[in-house]
Formats: structure tokens, C-alpha cells, sequence
């Protein structure tokens, strides 16, 4: 061998390890802290038993490469002796224990607050609240999916069932505490609501820790206090309240950063809002990292930095995945919407992470998470922080177009190569709470195009958490003025779906075609234009407002991707149309799916509700949606004045509503709306039912 062949050997070889020596963002080292067995090693199917790993995923991204440019404050995030910005997180995977007997195919189950919530909701029958989602049916572990889920937000309050996430604190180019105004509004939440308290933590609750104040006097704070939500703000004097915790009011005053002290407690009828200095802000924004960057390892790598294998590597030199599906829920669902949009389904070596997601319940909002000082447990709804970032915000919709009130033009979906095949699911209560309408027309009302990597559906007449259920009669009012019908009676479309998902994506299936409203179709309308053709149920009074939308402003330093907030509260542009669903003369949505307990019901679900009685009356109650139970009979209802049919003259008896169920079930899964499966259960639900016995 010459001496230059050589030189060019070695240099072959120095390439060949550098090229060894991934430069993307990564996995940097995972750490499997518990290995057990997963629902008592119960089997499932055909996939058997399962197992269950919690541990620690530590990663690291390059502030110089332009993917993470779009990052909020990474270039003020400290970084390692190689250039590199790091942080790690908890997961946990639920996997086969022979994984030649799964599906090959991930599912990664955003977590919502924290809280893994999405396999409850792949749960049916539903379990009850509290209880162990290891003793549901275990459909997706039937089917042979691999499970995970990592925690992301910087600020959840880390414990034995929540995730949180190990992200870093940004700082001045001098290291000095970063400090700037922000904003929270009390109740910021619906658990701190209902009770005379003197005291909060910042934040609202104590699920998630909070930004501490730079100042504690409150003269260079500005606390106010209104009647509405539309109020007038009025100012709380400064020595009416402090910093600090006085369970009893300002004898018991203890100062802190992290708290706040009304001295004559907050009035859960009213709404305060706080604007002050806070410190030290999370790079919240990373959190997008960690689902791109653990998603994608699991997907495409079989051992990290240091030699450990992937957990769900087929072997040393071959991955065990060839799908992977990303589910969102509610906020996890804005999640969804805004990590599209920001570009995070495509890795560092521009691959596709998700090849489809399921996004469901958030209407047209998105999270904004890559904020700084961002607070991503907090959203939009016409009865608290209704003109907060975390709502509509444009872009919109799916398709890139142009919107008429802020001339912005741009689309979730607009990275062809890596954009994944999406289902967007809402429920009726985010047309009246989130803007959903939005999705389908432009802030004038004109209808807007759905990309044909994309599907709509409805919920029909389902609250935000799911309607009333096949033969059910809820009777719990809440806080609410009228019955709520909190039963999750989306879980059977939601399995359907993902199966239907799936065929999509992996086998070129096409879906069910979107079932959504539509302003070309008469089936969208403003509030005052539904009232009018709502019946006349005895007693029940239609809400007058729905969650609208201004273009705001919150300085020049905020856009579409997020940034900082220095205008606050935003200042108020252009509004927007925002409608809600026609109903029929049930008062039942028109469009949309309708479930088998809306299909086949026993009285009126509604995506809305009002505030019970009072300062607040005029306000829709939270995310909850209302049940309007029907007359048994005809007399009855004609004495009442109801013009809706009664049970009897529907079904006539017990047996005739068994086969209006069998009926709208057989229907739902001749549309690949139902698995046989569950429809077996909601008939049976029926059959049991106490419904004209």
C-alpha cells in the first residue's frame, strides 16, 4: 500500500466516524429506571403481554442549526463544552414483551397538564374517574401498538403520575435574571374557583410551579378586579394586597415570590387580573424538542450516544418501528396544531416524525408554548382569558390562505415532504369556546379549503369531554344553570378513527370523508341566527354569545410563531366571524357525526351550558355542554309545552328504543364510525337501560 493510498484510508476512515457521530438534535442517552410488567401481564390478542418502562431521556439540540432557530430564547439557554443546549425529561413506554408480536407502530400520546390522558380516552366502556387505565379493555395494546410519552412543559409540577420536564432557564447575555411583565387572571382555573380564598399561587393553582415576581412591592404591580369578564377593570390598592400567603386573611401575611394575598379574599364571582414583574423563564419552547427529538429516535435509531439500545429497536442493527402516530387532546391537541405549524414534524435530518396525528378538541386554537414566560396550562373561552395568547391566532387553518382581517397569510400544513396526514376532531363546544368554525371559513365568513392530507369531523351536540351516553339521564348540575352531560361518549368514535387512521397511513386506505359544518352547506350560523330555530324547550333559555375574536396585539415582538408579550392586555383589532353549528328540531346539530346516544336519544345534548344564575348568568359555563331530558310521554310533554317528541311517541317502548340503538349503531359501523365491537356494548348499554320500562 502506498503511502497516499494509506492517507486516503485513515481519512475514509476519520470520515466514516465522524460521519458515526450524529450532528442532528437527539437522544443524547436514555435511562430505563423500571422495567414491569404492564396491566399484571395480562394478555392481549395476539400481541400478548406487556411490559411497562419508566426512566429519564436526556437530549440536547444545536442553537446554531436553523430547524431550532424558531425556538423562543435558545440562544440564551446555557450550553455544554460542545455547543450544545441540554435537557431531559421523564417518559414511560408500554410495549409487547416479544416485539416480533406487535404492529411495529407507535403511538405517542401527548400528555395534557402533565397527565397521560390518552389512554383512558382509547378506553371503552369508559372507567370510572381516578381508576387505573392498566384495567380497560386495552384495544390499542390489542391491536400490538408500542406506547410512550414524555413529559414537555417546563412548569408542571413533576410527580409519580404527572410529567413534567427538566428544560433550562434562559438569561441575559451577562447571566443576569431575565425579567419582564406578564399576565394571569384569577380564577385562572376551575378548581380555584368556587370558595372565598385569601390566597394563590401565582400561577393559580399549584399543579405547576410558578413564575417568582422580581419585586415584591406591589406599587410596581398592577392588580384590578371586575364584575365580567367585559368589565371595567378596577384597581386593587396596593396595600390591599401583597406577595405572599395569608390563608386567614393579612394577619397571617407570610411573604413570598411565588404567591399572591388578597387581603379580603377573591370573590369567585368576580375576575382578577395580575400584571406583574416575573424572573427566569423556562425555555418553554424546547418542550416541542422533546416530543420531535424522543419520537424520532424511537423511530429511527437503535442505541443512543452511549451504546444503550432503543427500547423498541428490533436489534442491535435494526429499528422496530416503520409507523408512528402522534395524539393530541384538548390543549395536547393545540400542542398539535402549533408543533405543526413551527415545523417540529420534521427531525434534524429532515425525516418525518409522525407519518399522521389525531388532533382532537381544539378547536382553531393553538398552544403557543415557544413564549417566553409562556403558560401553556392557560387557553381562550368567553368565560375566562378570553383575549390571552393561547387561542386563535393566525394562521388558522390547515390550508395555507390569506387572512382578511389581519392580511397574514400562511397554514398550519405548508412543509409538503414532512407534513403528516392529520384528523382533526372537534366537538360542538369548541365551535361555541374555540373558534372552530374558523377551521372551514376566514375571519369574513367566506369558506376556506380543507388539504386533502386532512380530515375534518364533528362531534354533533357533544360537549368538550363527550355527551350523555346511550340511555343515560344525568341529573348533576355543577356550577352550571342546567344538567351537564359529561359522559365520554366519544370514546368509540375516537377508537374507530384511530383505526381508520391507521389504514390511512399505512395501507393508503381512504377515511370517512369529513363530517364538519360548513357555511356553503347552511349548517354554520351566527348564535342569534341558531336561537332563533332552537325549540322552545320549557325553561331553557339560549346563550346570546359565543367565544369571539379580535386581532391582537401584543407588540411587535409576538407574531404567529410566538415571542415576547410587551403589550398587556393586547390591544384589540379587527374582529373576526366566529359561528356555531344549525341544530334540527331536537336541538341537535345537524351536521357532523352523530353518535349512537345522539342518533338514537333520550333527550337534548348541547355543546354549551350557561353559569348557574347569578353575577356570571350570562356567561357559557366552562367546557361543559347541557342534557334536556325528554317527556316519556306525549301527554306529558304537551302539558309542559315541549315541542320535542316524548320517549314514547319515538320508540313507543323499552324494545323499540333497544332497536333504534342497534339501528344507529349498525349504521355507525357500516361508516367505519364504530367498531363491531363496541357496538355490541352500546347495545347492550341499551338493553339495560332503564329508558321506557
Amino acid at each position: 500500500m502506498t503511502r497516499r493510498t494509506f492517507a486516503l484510508v485513515v481519512l475514509a476512515g476519520l470520515l466514516g466516524i465522524l460521519a458515526a457521530i450524529p450532528a442532528d438534535a437527539r437522544v443524547v442517552r436514555i435511562e430505563v429506571e423500571r422495567t414491569a410488567p404492564y396491566a399484571g401481564g395480562k394478555e392481549f390478542g395476539d400481541a400478548g403481554r406487556f411490559e411497562r418502562l419508566d426512566g429519564t431521556v436526556h437530549m440536547e439540540v444545536d442553537p446554531d442549526d436553523p430547524l431550532n432557530a424558531v425556538i423562543v430564547n435558545l440562544d440564551r439557554a446555557p450550553r455544554n463544552n460542545r455547543g450544545m443546549v441540554e435537557f431531559s425529561a421523564p417518559f414511560f413506554i408500554i410495549k409487547p414483551v416479544d416485539p416480533a408480536r406487535g404492529n411495529r407502530k407507535l403511538l405517542y400520546g401527548i400528555n395534557n397538564r402533565g397527565n397521560a390522558i390518552e389512554l383512558p380516552f382509547q378506553t371503552f366502556p369508559s372507567l370510572p374517574a381516578g381508576a387505573d387505565p392498566e384495567s380497560g379493555d386495552g384495544l390499542i395494546f390489542r391491536l400490538g401498538y408500542s406506547f410512550v410519552d414524555a413529559g414537555w412543559a417546563g412548569d408542571v409540577t413533576t410527580t409519580a403520575t404527572r410529567l413534567g420536564a427538566n428544560l433550562p432557564v434562559a438569561t441575559q447575555a451577562d447571566g443576569s435574571p431575565i425579567v419582564s411583565r406578564i399576565r394571569i387572571e384569577y380564577p385562572s382555573d376551575p378548581t380555584a374557583a368556587g370558595a372565598i380564598t385569601h390566597t394563590l399561587p401565582l400561577k393559580g393553582n399549584d399543579r405547576f410551579v410558578s413564575y417568582a415576581t422580581a419585586d415584591t412591592d406591589t406599587a410596581h404591580s398592577t392588580l384590578t378586579v371586575r364584575d365580567a369578564v367585559d368589565g371595567e377593570r378596577r384597581p386593587v390598592p396596593a396595600d390591599g394586597w401583597a406577595f405572599g400567603t395569608c390563608p386567614s386573611g393579612e394577619a397571617s401575611l407570610a411573604a413570598s415570590a411565588t404567591d399572591i394575598c388578597l387581603f379580603g379574599g377573591f370573590d369567585p364571582d368576580k375576575v382578577y387580573e395580575l400584571i406583574y414583574p416575573a424572573k427566569n423563564p423556562w425555555v418553554m419552547g424546547l418542550g416541542y424538542a422533546v416530543t420531535r427529538d424522543v419520537a424520532s429516535f424511537l423511530r429511527y435509531e437503535t442505541v443512543d450516544d452511549a451504546g444503550t439500545p432503543n427500547p423498541l429497536a428490533a436489534s442491535a442493527d435494526a429499528t422496530g418501528i416503520r409507523r408512528a402516530y402522534g395524539l393530541g387532546i384538548s390543549s395536547t391537541g393545540m400542542y398539535l396544531r402549533d408543533w405543526l405549524y413551527l415545523g417540529f414534524n420534521a427531525d434534524e435530518a429532515h425525516r418525518r416524525v409522525f407519518d399522521a396525528v389525531r388532533i382532537h378538541i381544539p378547536g382553531t386554537h393553538r398552544l403557543f408554548a415557544n413564549v417566553e414566560f409562556s403558560d401553556p396550562n392557560i387557553y381562550s373561552r368567553q368565560d375566562r382569558t378570553s383575549d390571552f395568547t393561547s387561542q386563535s391566532y393566525p394562521p388558522l387553518t390547515y390550508a395555507v390562505t390569506t387572512d382578511p382581517v389581519t392580511g397574514v397569510r400562511d397554514g398550519i400544513l405548508k412543509r409538503p415532504a414532512t407534513d403528516p396526514l392529520v384528523f382533526h376532531v372537534d366537538t360542538s363546544n369548541e365551535f361555541w369556546q374555540m373558534k372552530a368554525s374558523l377551521n372551514v371559513h376566514d375571519g369574513h365568513g367566506d369558506p376556506v379549503p380543507i388539504p386533502d392530507n386532512v380530515r375534518l369531523y364533528l362531534l354533533a351536540s357533544h360537549p368538550h369531554g363527550g355527551a350523555a351516553g346511550v340511555g343515560r339521564m344525568p341529573a348533576d348540575r355543577g356550577a352550571c344553570e342546567y344538567v351537564t352531560n359529561t359522559y365520554r361518549s366519544a370514546a368509540p368514535a375516537m377508537r374507530a378513527l384511530l383505526v381508520a387512521l391507521d389504514a390511512w397511513a399505512d395501507h393508503g386506505i381512504e377515511p370517512p370523508p369529513s363530517s364538519y359544518p360548513d357555511v356553503r352547506r347552511g349548517t354554520l350560523a351566527s348564535v342569534d341566527e341558531v336561537g332563533r330555530t332552537f325549540p322552545a324547550i320549557p325553561g331553557v333559555a339560549f346563550p346570546t354569545r359565543a367565544n369571539g375574536l379580535d386581532a391582537l396585539d401584543f407588540g411587535p415582538t409576538f407574531g404567529p410563531q410566538g415571542g415576547r408579550q410587551t403589550v398587556l392586555p393586547p390591544t384589540r383589532g379587527g374582529s373576526y366571524r366566529v359561528l356555531v353549528p344549525t341544530t334540527d328540531r331536537d336541538g341537535h346539530d345537524v351536521a357532523g357525526i352523530h353518535t349512537v346516544d345522539i342518533a338514537a336519544p333520550v333527550g337534548t345534548n348541547t355543546g354549551w351550558n350557561l353559569h348557574a344564575a347569578g353575577p356570571r348568568g350570562r356567561d357559557l359555563c366552562s367546557l361543559t355542554g347541557s342534557f334536556f331530558p325528554f317527556a316519556r310521554t306525549r301527554a306529558e310533554r304537551m302539558a309542559s309545552g315541549d315541542p320535542r317528541l316524548s320517549l314514547e311517541e319515538r320508540y313507543g317502548d323499552h324494545a323499540g328504543f333497544v332497536t333504534a340503538v342497534r339501528r344507529a349503531a349498525e349504521e355507525s359501523v357500516a361508516r367505519r364510525l364504530l367498531l363491531p365491537e363496541d357496538a355490541e356494548v352500546l347495545i347492550r348499554m341499551a338493553e339495560e337501560s332503564d329508558v321506557l320500562r
